[in-house]
């Protein structure tokens, strides 16, 4: 075969590490052509059309099972070291090891286990494990092989001792392909990525060699760094190697081109797959939920199922996702249906994910059937149980939910204190959340982080209690975050306390100049205040920045509205209904809040305010879904407060509910009220 040398790479600024210097090594001698024609171009040319350091991890081992006398001789002990590493009891045989370090530590212990208990201290990650082994075999006189030299390699590696793992391969006395990627693979799976590209370009001077799995971890170092260029440049190399169609290449192929962005690039490589499996179909299409193209990758599932692949529980645990983000409780119950048919229902991954949508969208009645089902669950199921529950408005059996995981010793963690914490908040239980505050450091061992704060913060907010919340925010034993003072914000918004709001408003200015929702809200405190004059200064202000307040836009499954859309094949239909329901409203009291308007707001936009986004997509929905079903809007703005008060009484006449998910927080509208106890 040809050789095919790295030495053209170019710059390896992509790489983003100081510590990558290509001038130090030798092997870094030259630079290679960057490759920029689009993956189209290059598959097309080359063959016919048609995935850091981590904490140490305590193991404490029980006291050595008592065994018969008979059968604690050294030659038993390594037999049933050996027979417990193949059954997958990696505690049982480090327990054993320990009785071997101990009464016979002068015994002549074999290749075969020690190559056993290095498989136990990687299957347990016990970092304590891989010191003891490592140090009996160099006190006893081991004489390591290539092969087992590589194995203590690799338990080094796959434990995270980098460091001592790089000490180690620097000292082996010989090396193959094999050493170098061990360390390649460790560095990638450590989230060092340069760290890698220098052991890679250093193996290719040494070994010229390019198997399928090199360059697949190659391109998850490329995923990694988030640089496109370079996974192209391994692209070529792969396409020039002719390792091109291995399945673990296209699939990491198609897994870099998404997280890079290139989702096109992706789509290529996955229409040029020689035989597309199961991997290659779950890859593209959670490639395509990656980057937001939600209703593409419901088609390329389509696409799968119609294909007969097997469709396994990854795949539905990616349809769950998207089905989440497209609010679409269609396919969700389709999803569901094919989990428990294709014999999935007891999956942990999927059923969480199912709590979890259901949860969202205020379906807890499901969301609790779902859970009640699952024979094993996890902190994430009982989060988003809890986050569920917080979410709609149901506080106290959030908190129950909370009390009842830790009944059955589930660790808490910090999202669970969010979700519990969030549930409080929205529900005005202060005291029991400052009870559940208080505990995560002195019952837990959890410290409170910004986002905890920003919920107390909120929780005083709506208390209207805004000295305390201006106390505990700068008492925090940090520099306070985004989200603290945006929940102060909201707190003076509320309060319609303007003079709070503007010192809070201007700090979030400072964070964040161009995020214009700061601007809103406090555009709302202004206006609800009546200082319509500093509401024009804000605008002026906008204006300076070169900042534009955009049109407000809501969704009802894969339907947009824009306020004062008239876009819609439905359009005269779903504005008879909105002045029908705004008919139907005033006579239950609703008044529209002129009083948010501006003093140079004209008729047209007064006008406008009355077909809001959220309102033509309320309308389309009732006048498209059957009675019985929740309506489920979603917008990346703040529901106004005229589109608020208008929504509950909405479901106060029609009877239906309705579940908004807006830029602050899920809005559950059901029989003239609102979960978020109208503070958002």
């Amino acid at each position: 075969m040809e050789t095919f040398s790295l030495d053209q790479l170019q710059s390896f600024s992509y790489l983003g590490s100081s510590s990558f210097n290509p001038r130090k090594n030798s092997c870094f001698a030259s630079k290679l052509k960057i490759w920029s024609k689009p993956v189209s171009q290059i598959c097309s040319c080359s063959q016919p059309k048609k995935r850091n350091e981590f904490d140490e991890k305590v193991l404490v081992l029980e006291e050595p099972r008592m065994l018969k006398r008979e059968s604690l001789s050294p030659s038993g002990l390594c037999s049933q070291i050996e027979n417990l590493v193949l059954s997958n009891k990696y505690r049982g045989a480090m327990e054993l090891f320990q009785m071997l370090e101990l009464e016979y530590a002068e015994y002549y212990v074999g290749a075969s286990t020690y190559d056993a208990l290095i498989s136990a201290c990687i299957g347990l990650r016990f970092i304590g494990g891989v010191k003891r082994v490592f140090n009996h075999m160099k006190n006893s006189g081991f004489e390591f092989d290539l092969y087992m030299m590589n194995r203590v390699l690799a338990m080094h590696m796959k434990c995270f001792l980098v460091h001592d793992a790089r000490k180690l391969f620097e000292d082996m006395p010989e090396r193959d392909s094999g050493s170098w990627m061990i360390m390649i693979g460790g560095f990638v799976d450590s989230g060092e990525y340069s760290e890698a590209f220098e052991m890679f370009l250093c193996m290719w001077e040494e070994f010229n060699v390019g198997k399928s799995r090199t360059f697949a971890t190659m391109i998850r170092a490329s995923a990694g760094l988030g640089n496109i260029e370079i996974g192209k440049q391994i692209h070529t190399c792969i396409l020039k190697r002719g390792v091109h169609g291995d399945q673990f290449v296209d699939c990491a192929l198609i897994d870099m081109y998404s997280k890079s962005g290139s989702i096109k690039d992706a789509q290529c490589v996955f229409d040029q797959m020689p035989q597309k499996t199961t991997v290659g179909w779950n890859t593209i299409i959670a490639g395509y939920a990656l980057r937001g193209y939600n209703e593409e990758g419901l088609g390329i599932y389509h696409e799968m199922r119609d294909s007969g692949a097997k469709i396994n529980h990854f795949i539905i645990s990616t349809l769950i996702r998207i089905c989440a983000r497209l609010a679409s409780l269609e396919h969700a119950k389709q999803a569901h249906a094919a989990l428990v048919r294709r014999g999935f229902g007891t999956d942990l991954v999927a059923n969480s994910q199912l709590v979890d949508f259901y949860g969202k969208w205020g379906r807890m009645k499901d969301a609790q059937h779902v859970f009640d089902k699952m024979h094993r669950k996890n902190v994430i199921s009982w989060n988003a149980l809890i986050g569920g529950y917080g979410n709609h408005g149901q506080g106290e059996k959030a908190v129950e939910m909370f009390e009842k995981m830790l009944q059955e010793n589930v660790i808490p963690d910090h999202v669970t204190f969010l979700a519990v914490l969030s549930a409080c908040s929205y529900s005005g239980l202060s005291e029991r959340g400052w009870e559940i505050f208080q505990s995560m450091s002195t019952d837990h061992n959890v410290e409170p982080r910004a986002m905890h704060y920003a919920c107390m913060i909120e929780l005083l907010g709506r208390e209207g209690l805004l000295d305390d919340a201006v106390a505990l925010l700068k008492n925090a034993p940090f520099k306070p975050t985004l989200n603290m003072w945006a929940a102060l914000l909201t707190a003076c918004r509320m309060n319609k306390n303007s003079e709070l709001g503007t010192i809070a408003a201007e700090e979030l200015y400072g964070m964040e100049p161009g995020k214009i929702c700061n601007y809103v809200v406090l555009l709302n405190i202004y206006n609800a205040s009546g200082k319509l004059k500093e509401a024009a200064g804000v605008l002026q202000t906008l204006k300076r920045k070169g900042l534009r307040l955009l049109q407000g836009r809501s969704w009802i499954g894969p339907y947009a509205f824009l306020c004062g859309d008239k876009s819609h094949k439905q359009m005269q239909e779903i504005y008879k209904k909105v002045d029908s329901m705004m008919v139907e409203i005033s006579r239950h009291g609703y008044v529209m809040e002129k009083k948010m308007l501006l003093p140079d707001v004209d008729k047209e936009e007064q006008c406008a305010m009355r077909y809001h986004s959220e309102k033509l997509a309320i309308a389309f929905g009732i006048i498209n879904t059957p009675d019985w079903l929740p309506l489920q809007i979603t917008q990346a703005h703040r529901v106004c407060g005229d589109c608020h008060n208008a929504i509950k009484l909405i479901t106060k006449v029609t009877g239906r509910e309705i579940v908004l998910r807006d830029a602050s927080r899920f809005h559950h509208f059901k029989n003239g009220s609102c979960s978020c106890g109208d503070y958002w």
